[in-house]
């Protein structure tokens, strides 16, 4: 008998999200294992569920449930899915919990299959196409087994799983690898084979290849089993006459035979490990510091999870602490970074040791060091112990130099004065693009200016080095009209008032689900119009929470493409009305074009209304509308009624517009023009503004002084009409994913809208898709892959190329270093935000590092961006200065004399006769009137003042 998860597990702890989907959820039976070590849970479930929940489920049943019990959780998990899904949309669907699967089962499976290229050739049958290599062909039939058993046990979904092989591509990086380990080889042998021809004392082979006869070697395509087997017949023969070389076992102990000194070896290493006999380092590498030498690849710090055995390290020493014991030995605690994270190493030595650990752990140095990871029992902090070694380390933070032929310019750049948010001095980036030879950079701090002084006092007389003075602001546009595409319709004509329900918030990429409409005539309601749409695409969870949709609710219905028809004939010439019109109406005019249909439509935004007729509101989201007009609104977020909503708010607004004398929405349009209340409580948009000239930077200043002082509200906002009418010698960028051509985009919003904003634009940007990877943690976000990230850069190209509007490539530098995130982080980490330990890269690149970047636009294209235009728009910026030079104190003819005698005239009535002669002297020879004397002469009173001649600060 199957129960409700949350009945099986009451107390268990989870998120809201994941709690509404695990109410959906069935316990179908839980088995114990028979020695009482595992416990299996097996559930079903309508809707999918990640890998990533699964596993976090069961951690939390065993953390929570079991903390102190040796048990180990496994979640065995079958789906009940609905029939909108074939293989090939749950394999969609599915791709990202399969690969993280995969990644925890066999890494070179998980590689196969990421790599891999997926067709369905039918149904039924999924074809994958691999690298044909000895290692697919290997692992092949395990993933085959793997996959066809995900398909059918679990997803109830039988699916036959083939193969088609094709040639591996040529992988430079991996070829030069192999070259390196092939030279590798041949230099072992080669040591190898003169140890030997020195013990021999004759060998035909080595004197062969030590005269520069054809030796043998892997360049020649001997392969490393010949080399060996040449190796060894090389060997002494006669085994009773030779010390066999004792070779190494793990931990670096001595392997012995019982014959010869074998008893002497073991003698050593038991004195060495019991402390018999004088302390001494156990290698002849110059390298090691203290303990012998060692090998193995290092791991980052922040890789390390737990007491995962025996590691290596490398880092730079912060502390160092040292601590006699009464066992005569001493603790040296000290921590090590490597700026991924900090970890602690304890070591316990002898007195013979102490003067090696002392001289190899030096605080400031950079070590390489190897130990075993433990749990420490006295303040249960993870440490290093066990340390076999420590080797001397490069400074691995090393500086990056550009060394690109042509530098590139940074565009978009914050300092400090970005206010929570920015963490390096304006001076330490300005230095940083001198040494790295960049001709300019731009200072666009959020909001502000603060740090151009600083900016410019950073740059030498005379320097040939540009400073662009700019500013990412916060762009509203308050030049939308309130209809769009007017044809002077009367109040009285035929309006549509529609809504949409969408799998999605991209018209491009997600799809429509319901539409409900209702047709206004003359201020009644005269039709309407309601209808399912068969998205053929499985509705996502959240979605079916939030409009109580589901699969099977829209799977009698037709697709879109005999649903828009109908619906566009529904509406006829009547006036589109919507509430936020530019979602529904996006949705509506895509696939319109997409089957061909001409749509262009007058339009009206219930929105627009609501800020005009309700200024008082907050918000103007429906309910919220649909409150203050004492209008009912039930079943919020079904096409139909959230329509029928809007029709009788329309109404309303029908009736309050007429109250104003407007009949006409040409006269509508009139009333278009926004009040500063009104545009702050339209939403921003990031913005670049770059002074080109001194024109450009008083206008600046003033598109600053306004966004501060009229139109202030949580940030400072820079309406687009007051950007336009002092855009004179401003150069002005689309910014980053917040700017609005980039959400536009995401939207995916007509071309025609598209096409109107790049117009506004001088220049577009685009960025590494580092800066935009949050996107795809967020599960409500249209992109899901980093090749949804890969298009919209490649978009915003094509579109720069249509336009012609240079496209530039820009880091968004908020610090220097990546390893400066930390910082940020913590910054973040105070304001609340739940991401801020998933850093964005936004460090300041190299040239060759933005080249990298944009390596998939091809080189040339890379080029283009990453320097050809950055450096078109720094050579658009003159060279200028924050401030004029000729504005400092004011100069008043003679205000040096007006004031002394201004005071003297003042003074004499209130002194004592006779007047000090000596006070006179001083008064006429030595005075020199200054502002802290004024403030003086203003707050105290004069007799009082000069009653004490030693408090006039004259003597």
């Amino acid at each position: 008998m199957s129960k409700n998860f949350l009945e099986v597990f009451p107390s268990l702890h989870i998120t809201e999200e994941l709690r509404e989907l695990l109410n959906l959820v069935e316990v179908e039976k839980v088995t114990l294992g028979r020695d009482r070590s595992s416990i299996r849970i097996y559930l079903m479930s309508p809707r999918l569920i990640h890998k990533q929940n699964i596993y976090g489920l069961e951690k939390g049943i065993k953390d929570q449930l079991f903390p102190s019990k040796r048990i180990t959780i496994k979640i065995i998990e079958r789906f009940r899915l609905s029939g909108q899904y074939t293989p090939q949309k749950l394999l969609k669907a599915y791709k990202e919990s399969l690969l993280m699967e995969l990644k925890n089962y066999s890494i070179i499976e998980y590689n196969m299959f990421r790599k891999a290229q997926f067709q369905f050739p039918e149904p039924d049958l999924l074809k994958m196409t691999v690298e044909d290599t000895i290692v697919t062909h290997e692992k092949a039939g395990d993933l085959k087994r793997v996959l066809e058993k995900i398909f059918h046990e679990r997803c109830s979904m039988p699916v036959e799983v083939q193969y088609e092989y094709v040639a591996p591509k040529e992988n430079e990086l991996a070829k030069q690898k192999e070259l390196q380990m092939q030279r590798e080889v041949e230099e072992i042998v080669s040591r190898t084979s003169f140890a030997v021809n020195r013990e021999e004392g004759q060998n035909e082979y080595i004197a062969g290849a030590s005269e520069g006869t054809a030796g043998p070697s892997m360049a020649d395509g001997i392969s490393l089993d010949t080399l060996t087997a040449e190796y060894t017949a090389l060997a002494p023969s006669d085994q009773a006459s030779q010390t066999p070389a004792p070779a190494l076992r793990m931990g670096g102990k001595k392997e012995t035979t019982k014959t010869g000194d074998s008893d002497t070896g073991k003698k050593e290493w038991k004195d060495y490990k019991k402390g018999g006999g004088s302390y001494g380092r156990r290698s002849d590498n110059p390298d090691v510091l203290y303990g012998r030498d060692f090998d193995g690849e290092i791991i980052e710090i922040d890789k390390i999870d737990g007491e995962i055995g025996e590691v290596a390290v490398r880092g730079k020493i912060l502390t160092v602490d040292s601590r006699e014991l009464r066992s005569q030995k001493t603790i040296m605690i000290f921590d090590v970074t490597d700026f991924t994270d900090t970890i602690t190493v304890k070591m316990f030595a002898k007195e013979e040791q102490i003067d090696d650990l002392k001289a190899a752990v030096v605080q400031g140095s950079f070590i390489r060091i190897k130990g075993v990871t433990t749990i420490d029992k006295f303040d249960g902090e993870l440490t290093l112990g066990s340390v076999v070694g420590i080797k001397k380390s490069e400074d691995f933070t090393g500086k990056r130099v550009d060394n690109s032929l042509e530098k590139r310019v940074e565009l978009h750049c914050h300092t400090k004065m970005s206010d929570m948010d920015g963490v390096s001095e304006v001076k330490d980036i300005v230095k940083r693009a001198k040494r790295w030879g960049m001709p300019a950079i731009a200072i666009t701090d959020h909001g502000c200016v603060q740090s151009f002084p600083d900016a410019n006092h950073a740059l030498d007389k005379g320097d040939s080095f540009k400073l662009i003075y700019g500013v990412e602001g916060y762009l509203v546009d308050d030049l939308k009209q309130l209809v769009e595409n007017s044809r002077n319709q009367g109040l009285s004509d035929s309006y549509v008032v529609f809504d949409i329900e969408t799998t999605g918030f991209s018209s491009s990429r997600n799809r429509i689900i319901e539409i409900g409409a209702v047709r206004v005539v003359n201020g009644n309601i005269t039709d309407k119009f309601s209808t399912f749409v068969n998205p053929d695409v499985p509705i996502p969870f959240e979605i079916e929470q939030l409009t109580g949709i589901n699969d099977n609710m829209v799977l009698p219905y037709p697709k879109i493409d005999e649903i828009l028809p109908q619906f566009l004939e529904f509406c006829g010439d009547s006036v589109l009305v919507a509430h936020n019109a530019s979602f529904d109406v996006g949705f509506i005019a895509y696939n319109a074009a997409r089957l061909n249909i001409a749509f262009d439509p007058t339009v009206i935004d219930t929105v627009a209304l609501a800020r005009l007729l309700l200024p008082k509101l907050n918000r103007y989201k429906l309910d919220t509308v649909a409150k203050a007009l004492n209008i009912s609104l039930e079943n919020h977020h079904r096409a139909v009624d959230d329509a029928g909503c809007t029709a009788e708010i329309f109404v309303a607004f029908v009736r309050m517009i007429r109250e104003r004398g407007v009949e006409t929405l040409d006269e509508l349009n009139g009333l278009s023009t926004m009040s500063a209340d009104m545009i702050k409580k339209l939403p921003t948009y990031h913005v670049i503004i770059l002074a080109a000239n001194d024109v450009g930077r008083v206008n600046l200043y003033r598109l600053i002084s306004y966004s501060h002082i009229n139109y202030y509200a949580r940030r400072p906002r820079i309406p687009k009409s007051v950007l336009n009418k002092y855009r004179e010698g401003l150069i002005i960028g689309s910014a980053c994913e917040a700017g609005e051509l980039y959400q536009a985009i995401l939207r995916g919003v007509s071309d025609a809208e598209v096409a109107k904003l790049v117009n506004f634009y001088d220049y577009l940007e685009i960025q590494p898709l580092g800066n935009n990877a949050f996107m795809l943690r967020d599960e409500k976000s249209s992109i899901k892959s980093e090749q949804d990230l890969i298009d919209i850069n490649k978009r915003i190209v094509s579109l720069g190329v249509q336009f012609g509007k240079p496209v530039c490539a820009t880091c968004d530098v908020h610090f220097l270093d990546p390893e400066d995130e930390v910082y940020r982080r913590i910054i973040m980490t105070g304001q609340g935000f739940k991401d801020a330990d998933d850093q964005a890269p936004l460090y300041l690149r190299t040239t060759e590092e933005m080249l990298k970047e944009f390596e998939y636009l091809g080189p040339n294209k890379a080029e283009e961006v990453v320097i050809k235009n950055t450096r078109k728009i720094a050579d658009m910026c003159e060279k200028i200065s924050p401030v004029r030079p000729d504005k400092c104190a004011p100069v008043i003819e003679n205000s040096d004399e007006d004031l002394r005698k201004i005071c003297y005239d003042r003074l004499m009535p209130s002194m004592e006769k006779p007047f000090p002669q000596l006070l006179q002297n001083v008064w006429r020879e030595n005075f020199i009137p200054s502002y802290p004397m004024v403030l003086r002469l203003c707050i105290s009173s004069l007799r009082n003042w000069f009653g004490n001649p030693m408090r006039m600060g004259i003597w």
